[in-house]
């Protein structure tokens, strides 16, 4: 554990049980939220490559045009 971690924690112990548990649920939240966005991406670059390639590949043939903005 890093020091700031560590320092982060041992100033929550000095919360209510309140707050230490809405920190506690808040840090959980977070770290799962993260994970499931990993997991999400983790499979997408090779697409993501893909596709820009083929972008690349349009605007480089003239099939592209200026996106208007006015339109949207």
């Amino acid at each position: 554990m890093t020091t700031l971690l560590t320092k982060a924690f041992k100033t929550a112990e000095n919360l209510p049980a309140v707050e230490q548990n809405a920190l506690a649920k808040w840090l959980f939240d977070k770290l799962h939220s993260e994970a499931t966005w990993q997991k999400t991406f983790a499979g997408s670059e090779e697409i993501l490559e893909m596709l820009a390639d083929e972008a690349l590949e349009e605007k480089q043939k003239g099939k592209t045009a200026p996106l208007d903005h006015s339109r949207l």
